[in-house]
Parts: C-alpha cells; structure tokens; sequence
C-alpha cells in the first residue's frame, strides 16, 4: 500500500481557503516525479497532477473539483485524500501506457469519448476552453460523437470537413431564439475563405483530441485523420480596421461606459476579455504602462501606454480602490462576455460604419495604425502580446512603409489624365491641419 502523504494546508477546507488565488496550482510531491496539485479560484478550487516523464517533461491531467463548497462524492468532487489515489492510479495507468502493457481500446471508445478526456486534459493546459468547448459542441459531436473511433476513417473526415465548408455560417442569436440563425454561404470568394478557415480550425481541434486519444492508447492508428488536409490559401487574413476619422466618431458616439471600453481597447490594443478583468492598481502612472496578468497566451505582458492614453487612464482610476475593476456597466457590474456587441452595432450604425465592426476589429485598427506609422513588427508583436513577430507580420505588415512600396510611388509616372476634384474628405482635411 502506497504511504499517506500528509499535506496540513490542502487536506483542509479551511486552509486551503487562505491559499492565493492563482493559475499554477499549489503543488504537493506526493512521489517520485508526481505532483498533486491545487488549483485555488475565487469561486473554489481544483485538483491536478501532474508526471514527470522520461521525455524530459510533465504531462498534466485535471482529476476534478475539490470539495471547497459541497461534499466529495469521489468522482466529480474530490476531497484530498480521494484526489491523491486517483493521482497514483492516473500515473500508474500513464506509466503502463507508455510500457506498452495497457491495451488498446476494445472499441467502444467513440469520438464523444475522445473529445471528453481530450477536454479534461485541455482545462489544465490549454487556452480558450470556453470557446474549444463551444466548438466541439456545435461542429465535431452532432456529426461525429457516435462514431467508434476503431470505425472511424478517412472517407468519413474528408465528408465531415466538405459537408461543414458548404454549410451556412450560423449567426448570433438571442437565448430564447427556438431556431439559430444563419448566414446562406453563397459565390462570394471571401464568404468561402473564411467558411473554409473556420472549417480548418474545428479539424484542428478534432485532430488534437484524436491524437490525445492515440498517444493514451484508445486506437491502434492515427492514420486514418492524418491523411486529412486542412484547405490551403484559406487563412490569410483580410484585417479590417477604422481610420482615424471613423475612431472619433464611434468614440463619441458611445454611451458612457462602451465609450470607456472602446477608447482604452484603442489605445491599448488589448482583448476584450483582458479590459474587462483590469484593475486600478495594473495601471502604472509612473512608467506610463498597463499590466496585463492574464492574458490568452497565459503570459502577463506590459502594454506601452501613449500621452493621450495615460491621461484617459489617469481619469479612470480617480477614487477607485487598488483593487477595484477600471471599466465597469453604469450600475458598476462587470462586463459579460457578450455584452457589448448589440450596443457597438448600434453605435456604428448611428455613424455609419459599415459593415459594423466586433470589439476585436479595435485591437487590429491598434496594431493597423502603429503599423502605418512605420512602427517596427517586433514593437507591435510586444505590445499585442504575441509569442513572435509571425502572427503580427501575417497580420500588419503589408500596411507598414515598404521599400517595394516607396519606389514603386516615387517613381511611377504622372499621366495628368485625372481631374483635380472640389471636394475633400474628411480624413484629408484633418491631416492638413497643425496639432
């Protein structure tokens, strides 16, 4: 019988609740190259294990939810001592795996299976759960759930992924609405880029959890979606952005707490879900910075902040707790996932900025403006967050000055077939005038 592993801080409900709320877990050796770990949250606490394998690094697996608020039952809601005797039965199943002695699957292993331990491993490790989740419900187990995974081949993806491109995009809907919403794919080129785009990022994730499922010995082959080729040239990006003008005049036109959050995604290039969660003591008067703690790549990253940003922020924070959230409703509840998207189409509207634009169109008018302005692709990969200057390249670079660009205009003839007009936009007439 393995040794009890005392720990006086996790065994206790009352302990663990002066623990510090945060994303890497409380870890606690339980053996050699094991970890139990806890996950401490506001809204209660999980537990993880974690293995240190011979590869030369951990796999990780979310055992369940600690018995922080309702009693364990030990499956689902786990006290310490359940948690550790599954953490040993998961790493001695890992260890036979790896040895080859565990079987592979008798072949009642389905797809649905599949995604549901690929899922539970993806909460400990992964980014955007919520929207993987969504993903795999709407798109990979109406189709593919039933399927046996030994039964699953190549023929049966390819018509997955074919059928799922040619199917009307489906649109936002109220949840009341009995019936979703959609969006008829038609001829228009864009309209079958991006289907076929959203197509290859559902494949990927059903690919991650087939792999998951391979690498713990569900099925013999992983062959049969190896095969599967996602749609070339259907990625590249057509990044939509506001001009200055068109900034102005959705700015004023906001009602008072949107017209907060839009200003500081403008001046910060920040996500929305990164805005939301701000607090007063993240912004820094002093070097002028915001702190991002929790961000989608899960590393914290400081956002530079221009003159005319520092003072909105200055203004923002005025008699706030240090702890208290930056941008809230009116009534000084927190924004939701979805709130702002009805109030930001209404607003463009009332200016007349067509299409209406997501929140996330703010990051990229950010990250388009620095650009132009000649701004280096590492900078702006910083300011963004990205883990490198590929992703900011993919999407900025054709807008930064170019030496293709500046030969090109500056030696091109001049035909004088084109008549001067009397009428000047607005965006012309601002830059000609002195700030």
């Amino acid at each position: 019988m393995a040794r009890q592993v005392r720990d006086a801080v996790l065994e206790s409900r009352e302990a663990r609740k002066r623990l510090k709320v945060q994303s890497e877990p409380h870890w606690r050796g339980i053996d050699t190259g094991l970890h139990l770990g806890y996950r401490r949250r506001s809204n209660g606490g999980s537990w993880i294990v974690r293995r240190f394998t011979e590869a030369g690094k951990y796999i990780k697996h979310k055992l369940g939810v600690a018995d922080d608020f309702q009693d364990a039952n030990g499956t689902k809601t786990l006290n310490y001592k359940q948690a550790l005797k599954q953490a040993r039965d998961w790493s001695e199943l890992e260890v036979r795996i790896e040895a080859g002695v565990e079987e592979v699957s008798d072949g009642s292993y389905t797809v649905a299976d599949a995604m549901r331990d690929y899922l539970a491993q993806y909460s400990v490790e992964g980014k955007g759960l919520g929207v993987t989740k969504a993903v795999t419900n709407a798109h990979i187990l109406p189709a593919l759930g039933a399927v046996k995974l030994d039964r699953l081949t190549t023929k049966k993806i390819t018509a997955w992924v074919h059928n799922l491109a040619s199917a009307p995009a489906r649109l936002r809907t109220g949840k009341t609405a009995k019936k979703r919403n959609v969006c008829e794919l038609g001829d228009d080129p864009e309209a079958i880029r991006r289907r076929r785009a959203s197509t290859n990022r559902v494949l990927t994730v059903l690919k991650a959890a087939l792999n998951y499922a391979w690498r713990q010995g569900r099925v013999a082959s992983d062959m049969p979606w190896r095969k599967v080729k996602p749609f070339k040239n259907s990625d590249v990006p057509i990044v939509r952005y506001l001009t200055e003008a068109e900034c102005v005049r959705l700015i004023n036109t906001c009602q008072p707490d949107l017209r907060a959050m839009v200003q500081a995604a403008l001046f910060t290039g920040c996500r929305y879900g990164e805005l939301v969660k701000l607090k007063a003591s993240d912004f820094n008067p002093d070097a002028g910075t915001l702190a991002i703690r929790t961000s989608k790549s899960g590393k914290p990253r400081h956002v530079v902040l221009a003159d005319e940003a520092k003072k909105f922020f200055h203004g923002a924070i005025i008699n706030k707790e240090s702890d208290a959230l930056i941008f809230t409703h009116e009534d000084g509840t927190m924004w939701g996932k979805s709130h702002p998207h009805r109030p930001l189409q209404e607003a463009c509207m009332r200016v007349k900025i067509k299409p209406a634009i997501s929140f996330h169109i703010l990051r990229h008018t950010h990250g388009s403006l620095l650009a132009m302005k000649g701004v280096p692709m590492p900078v702006i990969a910083k300011q963004l967050g990205h883990a490198d200057t590929r992703m900011t390249e993919r999407h900025y670079a054709h807008l930064s000055p170019s030496y293709v660009a500046d030969t090109i205009r500056q030696n091109f003839p001049i035909f004088g077939v084109v008549e001067e007009g009397t009428v000047a936009s607005l965006a012309s007439k601002n830059k000609g005038k002195k700030k």
